[in-house]
C-alpha cells in the first residue's frame, strides 16, 4: 500500500468522512458535493455537510410542512418551497437548539459560517436550473461584532519562549514531561513565532521539508498549494538543537518522515500543539486565551510593525486577498498614520 505525506491522508480521512455524512443527508445533496468538489478543499466541503445535516435537522424538527419526514426523503423540490422567513427562522434556531441532549449555541459568525453554506447550496442548484427561487440570497448575513485581536506583545514573547526553556512555575507532573520535550516544544513554538505558519502546515512538515541551505522551510497551504517560508537564526538554533534529539527516535509506523513527533513517537497532531500552546502561554499570560493562531497574529503584527509593508505580510502568511490582512492589522495602521501628523513640519516654530 502506497504511503501518503501528511496532508494527501489527511484528505483520504475527510472524504470518507463525507461519504458517511452524505449517507444521512438528502440523496439529491450528492450532485452539490460532486460540483464544488474543483473548487473547495475536503475540510471545507466536511464543513458544509455538517451545516446543511443541521438545516435539514431543523427543518424536521421544527416547519410542520416537513415535520417528521426522514431527512433521507427530501427532494429538491424542497428547497422551491421555502422562503426567506423560513431561512431567517433557521437563524434565529441556530441561536441555541440541543441534539441528542447536547446544547448547541452559536454566536453571529456561526450563523454567518451555516448562511454562507447555504447559500452556496441553494446557488449551485440555481445555476443550473434545477430550482426557480433562491431564498437564502435574500437574508442578510448576521453583522459580526469587531473583536480585538489578541496576540502576545514582544515582552509576552520572550517570556513564553523562556518558560518553554526553563519550565519554571509548572506542576510537578509538567516537569516531568517537560523534560522530556523542551527541545521540541520549543524548536516547535519558535517555530510558529519566527514563521507565522498554521499550525496543520506546522505538524504537517515532514524532515525533507527542512532545507538549511537557504534556511527555508516547505509547507502545504490550506488551498493545497506549496511555498517555501524562510526563517531566522533563532528558528534555525531550536530547529538544529532539536534535530540531534530527533535523529535518535525511532519513529511509529506512518510515521518515520515526520518532523515533530509526539511523545508515542507518531506525528503529533493538531489537537497537542493547541495544548502545548496553552500551557505554556498560561505561564505567561492569565487574560489572553493564546492560540496557535494568535501566535500567527503575533507573528503578522510583529512582521508589520519591522517592515510596514502589509503586502509582504499578506505574502508571507498566505492571505489570498489583502485586505484580509488590512482588516487584521488595522489599528496598527491607524497608528502609523497618525504618526504621520507631525513628520512634516510647515514652518519652524520661533
Amino acid at each position: 500500500m502506497a504511503e501518503h505525506n501528511y496532508h494527501d491522508q489527511k484528505n483520504i480521512e475527510n472524504a470518507v468522512r463525507l461519504r458517511e455524512i452524505l449517507g444521512e443527508l438528502p440523496r439529491f445533496c450528492g450532485d452539490f458535493f460532486r460540483g464544488i468538489e474543483p473548487t473547495t478543499s475536503s475540510l471545507t466541503r466536511i464543513a458544509y455537510a455538517y451545516d446543511l445535516r443541521v438545516f435539514f435537522t431543523f427543518l424536521t424538527e421544527t416547519n410542520p410542512a416537513f415535520k417528521n419526514t426522514p431527512i433521507r426523503e427530501f427532494k429538491i423540490e424542497v428547497l422551491d418551497q421555502l422562503k426567506a422567513l423560513d431561512i431567517e427562522e433557521y437563524l434565529d434556531y441556530l441561536s441555541y437548539y440541543k441534539k441528542e441532549d447536547k446544547e448547541y449555541l452559536n454566536s453571529e459568525n456561526g450563523k454567518k459560517r451555516k448562511l454562507i453554506a447555504l447559500r452556496t447550496f441553494y446557488n449551485y442548484y440555481f445555476k443550473k436550473e434545477m430550482i426557480v427561487s433562491n431564498p437564502a440570497a435574500l437574508v442578510n448575513i448576521p453583522r459580526l461584532h469587531e473583536k480585538e485581536i489578541v496576540r502576545l506583545e514582544i515582552d509576552e514573547v520572550a517570556k513564553m519562549l523562556d518558560a518553554v526553556e526553563n519550565g519554571e512555575n509548572m506542576t510537578t507532573s509538567q516537569q516531568k514531561y517537560h523534560n522530556k520535550l523542551k527541545n521540541r516544544d520549543l524548536a516547535l513554538i519558535t517555530l510558529l513565532l519566527g514563521t507565522g505558519i498554521r499550525v496543520s502546515e506546522c505538524v504537517g512538515l515532514d524532515l525533507n521539508d527542512l532545507d538549511f541551505n537557504n534556511d527555508g522551510i516547505k509547507i502545504r497551504r490550506k488551498g493545497g498549494n506549496e511555498s517555501i517560508i524562510y526563517f531566522g537564526e533563532e528558528v534555525r538554533d531550536a530547529l538544529e538543537e532539536y534535530l540531534k534529539e530527533r535523529e535518535q527516535i525511532v519513529p511509529a509506523t506512518g510515521s518515520e518522515e515526520a518532523l515533530f513527533l509526539s511523545l508515542q513517537k507518531k506525528r503529533i497532531s493538531v489537537k497537542a500543539v493547541e495544548n502545548l500552546v496553552k500551557k505554556y502561554s498560561g505561564l505567561v499570560t492569565k487574560l489572553k486565551n493564546i492560540t496557535p493562531h494568535k501566535l500567527r497574529s503575533t507573528y503578522g503584527t510583529n512582521l508589520y510593525r519591522e517592515t510596514g509593508d502589509i503586502y509582504l505580510v499578506a505574502d508571507v502568511l498566505g492571505h489570498k486577498d489583502v485586505n484580509t490582512t488590512k482588516k487584521h492589522y488595522a489599528a496598527i495602521e491607524d497608528s502609523r498614520r497618525r504618526s504621520a501628523a507631525n513628520k512634516v513640519r510647515l514652518r519652524e516654530k520661533l
